[in-house]
């Protein structure tokens, strides 16, 4: 089957790739966000293929996956004229919580008959007005990145893109007092200024952004995963933690209430109880390390990739098949 998509989540993408179908990425001289091509710093097979709007034009395309609004619009122009979910099978994968008047707020892809709208959370489908249109749950897989856990750094990790711009969004605000419990490694993209942002000092809260190749080791060192967000979509910084043998400690927002089930480590609304332990994990290396053995065990049954792979393998022969 060739599966066209944009290169929009890199960590999804890195997941969905690893079916058994050719995946057609649109490829722009400046390698906007319409058209960045193969990952650079993920690792993708040979099957993930590059191709211009030209090269499109006649291309065959069994199933188009839809990630933003627009998408529509260019795949129809790039396609020669075949609309999606008209003239070729489309689903419109969303991978975010929604915003703004939630829980009112209505998707761009509401109303429609013509094609699935597949959520990463139930949470999101919960959440989002999805309208007349079919809905469809495929949860998170990842490629298991090993049991890498050794958290001989007494420091709390954090991963999270832009947390000064996205401010409370990301929990940005809670990091002072968790800072006061646990010192702070933040990674992520555009982490730059962060310290100095929150008033606070290097040695209790650094920032690094990091290429993807890094990422999972430097995590791995540190105690414990600490997961601030209020109002995301499920962040697979989480998961891959948990892949990791980390324990977490997270805010029960969102979809993490349903990934972090007890004995792998802490989830609640209070900060405090977040700060109390993140303590713990410090002066227990030992309870860290059985609580995140019990956290990759979790994670590989629910979020594993064979499953993700099954899960969108049934969905793409429903929709493909009409």
């Amino acid at each position: 089957m060739n599966i066209l998509l944009w290169h929009v989540h890199g960590s999804w993408t890195t997941a969905f790739v690893q079916g058994p179908h050719t995946y057609l990425v649109p490829v722009l001289p400046d390698r906007g966000e319409d058209g960045r091509g193969r990952a650079e710093t993920w690792s993708w097979p040979e099957s993930v293929q590059e191709r211009t709007p030209e090269q499109l034009r006649d291309e065959p395309v069994d199933l188009v996956v839809l990630q933003r609004p627009h998408e529509a619009e260019l795949a129809e122009r790039w396609l020669g004229g075949r609309r999606p979910g008209r003239d070729v099978p489309a689903v419109y994968l969303e991978h975010n919580a929604p915003d703004g008047d939630v829980p009112g707020t209505r998707h761009p892809a509401a109303g429609r008959d013509d094609l699935t709208l597949v959520h990463v959370t139930h949470f999101n489908r919960l959440f989002w007005d999805n309208g007349s249109t079919r809905t469809a749950v495929i949860e998170h897989g990842i490629v298991d990145p090993g049991h890498r856990y050794t958290g001989r750094l007494a420091r709390a990790a954090v991963v999270v893109n832009e947390p000064v711009r996205r401010g409370r969004h990301t929990g940005t605000d809670l990091l002072p007092a968790l800072s006061e419990a646990a010192p702070l490694d933040v990674f992520g993209m555009r982490t730059e200024g962060l310290a100095a942002h929150l008033g606070l000092p290097e040695d209790r809260c650094r920032s690094r952004d990091l290429p993807q190749g890094e990422l999972h080791p430097a995590m791995a060192e540190r105690r414990l995963y600490l997961h601030p967000v209020r109002w995301t979509s499920l962040g697979l910084s989480l998961l891959e933690a948990m892949h990791l043998g980390m324990p977490v400690v997270a805010l029960a927002a969102t979809e993490a209430v349903e990934a972090v089930p007890a004995g792998t480590g802490v989830i609640s609304t209070r900060p405090e109880e977040l700060a109390r332990a993140a303590r713990h994990y410090l002066n227990e290396p030992q309870a860290a390390a059985e609580d995140g053995a019990r956290a990759r065990t979790a994670a590989l049954e629910r979020y594993g990739l064979k499953r993700f792979l099954n899960d969108w393998e049934q969905l793409m022969e429903e929709v493909t098949r009409g």
